[in-house]
């Protein structure tokens, strides 16, 4: 499993609706990708987004990254849609699971 995990701010004047559908191509994208596993971004209150990535290994998220159309959405998300991000990419050193099942 590798993990890709990037947090972000958008852009107070960003076209929300052009966001949005630049967002839903991505995702779209991404999950036809050999490797993809999954997908989830959580809003905190303060506007901050955490968006989470998982992938079979490292070599399936960077064929990601290098994606044509991948790779021009993060030119434009620079430019019009983020006013800062961080991304953290790694394979977990630990997994704890919990799974209550029914009886």
């Amino acid at each position: 499993m590798f993990l890709v995990v990037f947090r972000n701010r958008k852009r107070a004047d960003i076209d929300a609706a052009a966001y949005s559908a630049d967002a839903d191509a991505m995702e779209v994208l991404a999950a036809a990708q050999p490797g993809y596993i999954s997908f989830k971004s959580y809003t905190a209150e303060d506007g901050e987004v955490v968006a989470i990535s998982e992938w079979v290994d490292e070599a399936a998220a960077l064929a990601w990254r290098r994606a044509a159309e991948h790779a021009e959405m993060q030119a434009k998300g620079r430019e019009a849609y983020y006013e800062d991000y961080t991304l953290f990419a790694g394979t977990p050193n630990r997994v704890h699971r919990f799974s209550r099942t029914k009886a």
